[in-house]
């Protein structure tokens, strides 16, 4: 697998406290320039929804991960994808003088991080084509025009079951989501479902792959606060997970917010709650190392899946391994 020395070329987070200004510039602080595909941020001080923006629909377009509702149309949340940032808008959701407010933007890039837009045909076994170049380990889909959830999948279930974004459910078996079809390196497989193929609606997915910077994949809970080590061949920037086997919310963590171990700084992609702080994981050179015996992420003999991305490859093309935090 090709090395990305540097993953800030193609994922950062940023964080910032409101200023109540109509525009803002916000500057990345990455080792490399990175204009962002997709940004999704979410206030951390106050209660408001998850925002996520991409090229593809446009800079005025947003969806909620945390709620089943169509794709809204709103110019003053967001400007402009920058050459290294983004331009905000004002208000409550994204630059309320005195709140605090976390970013996270991907860029596309081979076997990282791809968008897709299609418009559905309501027919059974439709194949999408995407441009990743490996089998996604993930895929979020999102009817745009209807109340409709977020399927996900992950390979780590396998395509006869699902997720959704916006809820805490446990992982179910549908056929007319994915139609028991995986993906592969060039297409994906949706089926008759409204949520992934209404006649005529258009969709957006956002697909995410396994490589040198990023990954997909489960672990599965001990039960103790010493947990589970989860190795993903990086040091993280950014984790995100989901108890399979039960009711619980989807939670990330990343190293912005939680710039020291232990990483404890969580925020819901399915909720509109702030920020929470509980003892959680540490972030190494390598992977992740749990460091709690709640439910949440860590409830013994439990499943949970997880997408994680590199603030650093573990070591570098040139032989430099990551520093420990």
């Amino acid at each position: 697998m090709a090395i990305i020395d540097d993953p800030t070329a193609y994922f950062q987070n940023i964080i910032w406290t409101g200023n109540g200004a109509t525009t803002r510039a916000l500057t990345f602080d990455g080792n490399s320039d990175l204009q962002p595909n997709l940004t999704w941020f979410k206030c951390r001080s106050n209660s408001a929804n998850n925002q996520l923006i991409d090229s593809v629909r446009g800079v005025n377009k947003i969806v909620n991960s945390n709620l089943d509702v169509a794709e809204v149309t709103d110019s003053t949340l967001f400007a402009s994808f920058n050459s290294n940032g983004i331009t905000i808008g004002n208000g409550g959701v994204v630059n309320d003088s005195g709140r605090t407010y976390c970013g996270w933007n991907w860029k596309e890039q081979e076997k990282v991080f791809d968008i897709v837009s299609y418009t559905g045909n309501g027919s059974a076994n439709r194949t999408i084509s995407h441009s990743l170049g490996v089998k996604p380990g993930v895929m979020i889909v999102k009817e745009l025009t209807n109340n409709q959830p977020f399927p996900v999948y992950n390979s780590s279930l396998g395509a006869t079951k699902y997720i959704y974004l916006n809820g805490n459910g446990a992982a179910g078996t549908y056929e007319p989501f994915w139609a028991n079809t995986e993906p592969t390196s060039s297409v994906f497989t949706v089926d008759t479902d409204s949520a992934v193929n209404r006649n005529n609606a258009p969709y957006i997915a956002y697909l995410f792959g396994d490589s040198s910077m990023s990954k997909c994949s489960s672990y599965t809970g001990n039960g103790s606060a010493n947990g589970t080590f989860v190795y993903t061949g990086f040091k993280p920037a950014f984790v995100m997970n989901k108890k399979t086997d039960g009711t619980m919310d989807w939670h990330i963590w990343d190293n912005k917010r939680s710039p020291f171990n232990v990483v404890n700084k969580l925020l819901y992609p399915n909720g509109a709650y702030a920020e929470d702080t509980l003892t959680s994981l540490d972030f190494v050179s390598n992977g992740f190392k749990i460091r709690d015996n709640r439910a949440f992420i860590n409830a013994s003999g439990s499943p949970y899946v997880y997408m994680a991305f590199a603030e650093n490859p573990f070591v570098t093309s040139t032989g430099i391994p990551a520093m420990a935090r």
